[in-house]
């Protein structure tokens, strides 16, 4: 496990956007995964404005809490200074014939990485071009000599680096300026191992239909909010296109021959260590889109077949979905559909709020604490069982549906509700039918690639759903808070 030391003072958290403050401040609910925290009157004292700054050990402690929970988030731009800087940072970059894109990063780094970029060549077909743009920018160029894949790529730089952290960054990619600085800053909390930006597509010109959609939907974009990545929770990875990290905390780097979701593997990794990951949207690296229908559509595919991996190395966290058993009973007994499906779901969700608010000896309003989170956790389920339909399980579905008129009338219903929710949700500039063909396309390319997964490792370990409770109760704040 990591170890903890003392948040700084000056440190600031804010209560994230969605966390619902109760019990005049003395109950929390969200979270990675959501939870209701329960605060002390005087651990609830020291919140002003949802927001703390550490200023002693016991509001070091609370900080903690909140941050290790994913209650709360830094305020990044109120950070105080970390104690590195830009000369404490190596950039490690993979490359594979990539001459133009290196060119266009290695000039965006510019003078604040002079040497301290290495330029690992994974066996390129042609070497010279990317040997000569390595060395005209002062790049310290390592050929490989047979392919290793990016991961391998990036624990060979890893390896070279002397530095106490490393920023990663895939040769087509351009991280914009102040972006490192800004996650740097995040490096003042000693349990953060691991900060990414936000991924966007690099603006062209002309965008096909296929960028237009990925500028709104993009894989690797995560959102305009910060959050604490793990699994089960709203961010549960980060891209490997760019990453900063603590060198002597990535160890041996990434996933040793993995060809896809080496990043996925990573942060799951290092959050059963013990250390946080941050994704921080406020710092931004773009990447260049893939233009058209067929290389894109093989992405997507590509970025499935990590499924069965992330299996064998990961079984309790890779399930397509996760639902409590009261909710799992509702869905089904909807998907059903017959005459008797509402009023069966409305007793399972009544019952359900019975039992909760029992167990809410500390709410003050228990029963609508527990309506709220049943709530919560339909929608929430609603959202998972849509997925499981129209992506993971969409070739089971597709054969159901031949046979059976329910099943067809539950894609429709899904696929028409999730494709205008997203539209809306993403304010794509694409209208909406062709939107919801790429998405539909989307779910269809990575469905598939999850199920050849499947199939070349022998398991459907990636496909099970997974069946347990989605809200934890976590004990009221340590006792040193209150003093």
């Amino acid at each position: 496990m990591a170890t903890r030391q003392r948040l700084p003072d000056g440190f600031v958290v804010r209560l994230g956007r969605r966390v619902r403050v109760e019990d005049g401040g003395r109950t929390l609910v969200g979270g990675a995964p959501l939870r209701m925290l329960h605060l002390t009157p005087a651990a609830a004292l020291r919140l002003s404005d949802r927001e703390l700054v550490v200023s002693d050990a016991a509001s070091s402690v609370l900080a903690d809490l909140l941050l290790g929970t994913g209650v709360a988030d830094p305020v990044v731009e109120r950070l105080p200074a970390s104690q590195f800087g830009l000369d404490d940072v190596t950039a490690v970059v993979p490359v594979r014939d990539r001459p133009r894109q290196l060119e266009r990063l290695l000039g965006a780094l510019g003078a604040a990485f002079a040497g301290r970029v290495i330029v690992v060549d994974d066996a390129s077909i042609d070497a010279e071009p990317v040997r000569r743009v390595a060395e005209a920018h002062g790049a310290r160029f390592e050929p490989l000599a047979r392919n290793l894949g990016p991961a391998g790529a990036r624990n060979h730089g890893l390896g070279l680096v002397a530095t106490p952290l490393v920023v990663f960054v895939d040769s087509d990619a351009v991280i914009e300026p102040g972006a490192v600085e800004l996650m740097l800053k995040h490096f003042a909390d000693p349990a953060v191992a691991v900060v990414a930006p936000r991924i966007v597509g690099l603006e062209v010109d002309r965008p096909t239909a296929v960028e237009r959609y990925e500028g709104a939907r993009a894989s690797l974009d995560l959102g305009r909010l910060p959050a604490l990545v793990r699994p089960r929770s709203r961010v549960s990875w980060v891209s490997s296109t760019c990453l900063v990290g603590r060198a002597d905390a990535l160890g041996a780097g990434f996933g040793e021959g993995m060809r896809v979701a080496e990043d996925v593997d990573l942060v799951w990794r290092l959050d059963a260590e013990g250390h946080r990951v941050r994704y921080e949207p406020a710092a931004v690296a773009g990447h260049e889109l893939r233009t058209g229908l067929r290389a894109w559509f093989a992405r997507k595919a590509f970025y499935g077949t990590g499924a069965h991996p992330l299996a064998l190395r990961h079984p309790e966290e890779i399930a397509p979905a996760v639902l409590a058993p009261w909710s799992a009973a509702m869905l089904l007994a909807l998907l059903a559909q017959r005459r008797w499906s509402l009023p069966v779901a409305g007793v399972i969700v009544t019952a359900t709020i019975v039992r909760l608010a029992r167990r809410l000896p500390r709410s003050s309003r228990p029963v609508a604490s527990a309506a709220r989170l049943v709530a919560d956790g339909s929608a929430a389920s609603f959202v998972q069982a849509s997925a499981l339909l129209l992506r993971h399980w969409w070739p089971a579905a597709v054969a159901a549906a031949l046979v059976s008129r329910r099943v067809r009338r539950a894609l429709a219903v899904a696929a028409v509700v999730d494709s205008l929710f997203e539209w809306r949700r993403t304010r794509a500039k694409l209208d909406p039918l062709r939107f919801a063909v790429l998405r539909r396309l989307d779910d269809v390319a990575y469905g598939a690639g999850v199920w050849l997964s499947a199939w070349r490792g022998r398991s459907f370990a990636a496909l099970r759903p997974s069946l347990r409770s989605r809200v934890r109760a976590t004990p009221t704040a340590p006792s040193r808070t209150s003093r």
